[in-house]
């Protein structure tokens, strides 16, 4: 076993300023809706949260016959089996969309975590989830939130913020696209073959102006994400693309178990990301208690407001 640096205090205390003062971004991944663990003071349902990638694969395999058309693939590769579904007559892009929003949205309630974060003065958000749970999260806190929605179309020009993110109005850009966009989503094959050559455009970068700016200045907090994601590999690359390796800030990533050898590359050689070795959970409601001064009260999600 490889390990990681340890977690000190120094570290967590140095973010933690850096959050409080409102100069780190916050990514977040499809883990920030896994559930915690039995221990936890906090509870999130499962007919609350988003059906997971490879349950959702799983259903969009067995609607669009997918083991009988590619007999030697895994029904849980959610970008086969999304190319699959989209390609099929009487589904297509509309009806992937649809159960999306049903599997990933409809009926489902922001998690006591994602309201832990959504009080956190965070300006910029970069988030790589289709659903709206955490625009809710926000609103919810009074915040106003419009996201900027990643644009698919070659050559487009970047939408960016007119005014300055703050803590109350933050800037949120949703990389992969959004469900009330069904042509923005990154989530098949063909779909991530796009991305990639999207975001290597010279002169009409789909990244807004202003994240690409804080990003040399910043620290970024990845939360729900995990190394062992080949696309979310390809994303860190990509977001540091051109950028000159003595001034870029190392993301911090939040996994309690990462893989040693990504350790080894990652942290230890290139320098690029600091594993911070700890539960989702326990670290984000410490980072809720250092930040506002207080524990997250454990809540009823069935006496949230729709």
């Amino acid at each position: 076993m490889i390990p990681a640096a340890p977690v000190t205090p120094r570290i967590l205390e140095e973010l933690a300023a850096r959050i409080r003062t409102g100069q780190c971004i916050l990514f977040l991944g499809a883990g920030i809706h896994f559930p915690p663990a039995e221990d936890s003071p906090y509870s999130y349902p499962e007919a609350h949260r988003p059906t997971t990638g490879s349950a959702l694969a799983k259903l969009l395999a067995r609607d669009c016959d997918f083991e009988n058309i590619v007999p030697h693939d895994s029904k849980y590769d959610l970008q086969r089996v999304s190319l699959c579904y989209e390609t099929t007559a009487g589904l297509g892009r509309t009806g992937l969309v649809t159960v999306l929003t049903r599997d990933l949205e409809t009926g489902k309630e922001p998690s006591p975590l994602l309201r832990m974060l959504a009080a956190l003065p965070f300006k910029i958000i970069l988030t790589t989830n289709y659903d709206r749970l955490f625009e809710r999260a926000l609103r919810e806190q009074g915040k106003e939130v419009e996201p900027l929605i990643y644009d698919p179309t070659p050559g487009s020009a970047p939408l960016d913020s007119s005014d300055d993110p703050s803590p109350d109005r933050p800037l949120l850009f949703k990389i992969y696209g959004d469900l009330s966009r069904g042509e923005s989503i990154v989530i098949s094959e063909e779909d991530h073959f796009g991305f990639v050559q999207r975001m290597s455009e010279l002169t009409t970068n789909p990244i807004p102006a202003t994240v690409r700016f804080r990003m040399r200045r910043w620290p970024i907090l990845l939360l729900g994400c995990s190394l062992r994601d080949y696309n979310l590999r390809l994303l860190i690359r990509i977001l540091r693309w051109r950028q000159d390796p003595a001034f870029a800030l190392p993301f911090s990533l939040v996994d309690p178990c990462p893989d040693p050898l990504l350790i080894r590359v990652w942290q230890d050689q290139m320098h690029s990301v600091t594993f911070l070795i700890q539960d989702l959970w326990n670290f984000t409601s410490w980072l809720y208690r250092e930040i506002v001064g207080d524990d997250f009260p454990p809540e009823d999600l069935s006496e949230v407001p729709k």
